[in-house]
């Protein structure tokens, strides 16, 4: 039976699970959780049925760096199997603060956490190219001599020293979408996808097996947006509105994008690759694939947002942000 109610997909960056360089233990990490899932959970009591999904950028590299430096002790850890360790370690988080959050507000809702695969293309140009860096900064000797040691690929990151990088291959399709999307529409609140997903590639035979890349998750979030029929799709990040010209003197701060807009500001260089420019590709994507309406904010402004006081709003054409409500 399905459950009263539009169907969001809320993405969450990892770094929004920590504050600052002095507050990255997991006791803190929970904490910034717990608050990012109150304000969630005001989208809840208004009668929405959410998918969560969440980053892993920084939390992937603590689980590097503890493997790295105990590698003269127990095997390294391999990429797929630190995305699915962290999918349980922040699903947990989320789950958690979730149960305490129904239980105060006295919401009749429960929260799953589906541990995600995503398939990729092997022929992926990326991995011929592999660019993410991952785990610790090194010197040039200790990378190399790493790198032959565990088959590594080695770059220099901007003059901060040596890092392992690794491919980051486009999402194909996420492989428990109908779990997720039957659970969503029966009323829980999901969190999947954590990190863009574990990547797999598929056998000739159709098994899968695990691969070491990275997957974007605000790519990963659109794809399954899509994939389960998303009215919205939102994604958190640090600000509380998109901006053209960031930074300059002419900044400007959008409430409203339509389609056509978001694609010229993207091909015009307006958002960061790092950062703006993925999230902004991500809805550009979802739209382009039959959703309804894109929004990018910061967790504290999402009930204002969803009331159309604040935030970026993303169309297809002239629809209402508005409308989002009802």
């Amino acid at each position: 039976m399905e459950h009263a109610g539009k169907l969001a997909v809320v993405a969450v960056g990892g770094n929004a699970l920590i504050r600052d360089k002095h507050h990255e233990s997991i006791p803190d990490q929970s904490r910034e959780a717990a608050l990012t899932v109150h304000h969630i959970a005001d989208m809840i009591a208004a009668g929405w049925n959410v998918v969560i999904t969440h980053g892993t950028g920084p939390q992937v590299g603590f689980i590097l760096r503890r493997s790295e430096l105990a590698l003269e002790e127990i095997p390294p850890v391999p990429m797929d199997y630190a995305d699915a360790d962290l999918q349980g370690g922040i699903g947990y988080m989320f789950l958690k603060a979730l149960y305490n959050e129904f239980r105060t507000q006295k919401l009749d809702r429960k929260a799953v956490a589906v541990i995600t695969q995503t398939l990729v293309d092997p022929h992926d140009p990326a991995f011929a190219d592999p660019s993410k860096p991952i785990g610790s900064h090194m010197d040039e000797q200790t990378a190399h001599r790493l790198a032959s040691r565990q088959g590594w690929v080695v770059k220099e990151d901007a003059g901060r020293g040596w890092r392992r990088v690794v491919p980051s291959p486009l999402p194909k399709t996420i492989v428990e979408l109908a779990a997720i999307k039957t659970l969503a529409r029966a009323g829980f609140v999901v969190i999947a996808c954590g990190g863009g997903g574990i990547p797999v590639i598929e056998s000739e035979e159709g098994g899968l097996t695990g691969v070491e890349a990275v997957i974007d998750k605000d790519l990963a979030s659109s794809l399954l947006a899509r994939g389960i029929g998303a009215d919205l799709l939102m994604v958190s990040t640090g600000v509380e509105k998109v901006a053209i010209n960031f930074n300059r003197p002419n900044q400007q701060w959008l409430d409203r994008m339509t389609l056509a807009d978001a694609k010229r500001h993207l091909a015009d260089n307006q958002f960061d690759k790092g950062s703006m420019g993925p999230k902004i590709q991500a809805v550009i994507e979802f739209l382009e694939g039959g959703g309804r309406m894109g929004l990018i904010t910061d967790p504290p402004n999402i009930g204002r947002a969803l009331a159309g006081k604040t935030g970026t709003f993303i169309v297809r054409d002239g629809t209402s942000p508005s409308t989002v409500q009802h």
